[in-house]
């Protein structure tokens, strides 16, 4: 990725949100900001629960030309109309997913600090690697995604590079010349004006 180029926004989901109010919450921030994915990852293994909240967030983001992919629920992804599965646990089912889905479909994958992960993920298939978090966050195991990772995959693998967990405005300013995409999700969902929140981040592009 060239120096110049801004990172494109991924928006990923609360782990649990309320469907009566978070549709009109989504709407609301992909119209404040030009997001390129947005990812439903909810906490939740309740199949019915899943498919609700795919149905009202797919109509959102089409709505917008927002691609919609779901975290780890690979079958649910032609049933339920969306663009794609993201996996939280690496490389391991890239290979396949990828023969299923087909080439159109998106296949991405969080690779916490693994290069060797990622660079798996990308051989198998994956349209992009995700490394996190990189700050304060729940996300992986603790161990935080450097810049230099970033840095390094930026200028050796052609596989766009996701930066994700824990996003403040020093750590847009920091990545964004070295990740394809800058994700946001639990740092903007948990303030007081998520919308406000995720504005202010993206400003810290450049």
């Amino acid at each position: 990725m060239a120096e110049t180029e801004e990172p494109q926004l991924y928006l990923v989901t609360p782990p649990e949100i309320d469907l009566a109010r978070f549709p009109d919450l989504l709407a609301r921030a992909l119209d404040a900001v030009e997001i390129a994915c947005l990812r439903l990852d909810l906490a939740s293994r309740d199949e019915d629960l899943i498919a609700r909240a795919a149905d009202a967030c797919r109509e959102v983001a089409h709505a917008r030309d927002v691609a919609l992919v779901i975290a780890d629920h690979v079958l649910m992804v032609e049933r339920l109309g969306l663009d794609g599965v993201h996996f939280s646990d690496g490389a391991r089912h890239v290979r396949k997913a990828r023969k299923d889905l087909g080439a159109d479909a998106i296949v991405g994958a969080f690779c916490a600090t693994s290069r060797h992960d990622g660079m798996t993920a990308g051989e198998h298939g994956a349209d992009y690697v995700t490394f996190g978090p990189v700050g304060a966050s729940s996300l992986g195991m603790g161990n935080v995604a450097e810049h230099e990772l970033f840095d390094w995959w930026s200028q050796m693998i052609e596989v766009p590079v996701v930066a994700e967990g824990g996003f403040t405005e020093d750590l847009v300013r920091s990545l964004a010349p070295v990740a394809d995409f800058l994700a946001f999700g639990e740092e903007i969902w948990r303030a007081d004006d998520p919308v406000a929140r995720l504005t202010h981040l993206v400003a810290a592009r450049g």
